[in-house]
């Protein structure tokens, strides 16, 4: 039962430490906005932070958060940043089936925390392995220079 915080807010959850991150988000924890794809860390859509840093929820042991944040997307508006890519995402309306978006926001997200200026290059890097089956990449790299561009939400 390992302790970290969850979204701001202390969190213990009564679950195997070997238990995938994801399920115990969604099943335990209720948060179901982060999502299963591959369960292999290949596609991005169970991406959430981890002290900051993009983490794919799917491989990564519930006891590896021991001590640590977790951010989910579900909290990603608190923050500055998070609040600049959601508002981005909305004015250029990247989503189309959605599901992977929570992974993709997530990404983009730590991308502008760690790199407030991205070249397209920095972009493509970060947001690497994050699979969009209708092929909005397009819509998200201008999202995320959008966000970029705008200081404040």
């Amino acid at each position: 039962m390992p302790a970290f915080t969850l979204n701001g807010q202390p969190a213990t959850l009564e679950v195997p430490d070997d238990m995938p991150l994801l399920w115990a988000l969604r099943d335990v924890a209720g948060l179901t906005g982060t999502k299963f794809g591959c369960g292999v860390a290949l596609c991005g859509a169970c991406t959430v932070h981890v002290d900051g840093q993009a983490t794919r929820s799917c491989i990564t042991p519930v006891a590896a958060v021991a001590g640590k944040s977790v951010v989910t997307i579900e909290a990603i508006g608190q923050n500055p940043v998070g609040q600049r890519v959601q508002a981005a995402w909305r004015q250029i309306d990247v989503v189309q089936c959605g599901y992977c978006q929570s992974g993709q926001v997530m990404a983009a997200s730590a991308l502008l925390q760690a790199n407030p200026n991205p070249s397209d290059a920095d972009i493509d890097g970060a947001m690497a392995g994050n699979i969009c089956r209708c092929g909005t990449y397009q819509r998200i790299r201008s999202a995320i220079k959008i966000a970029a561009a705008k200081k404040e939400a």
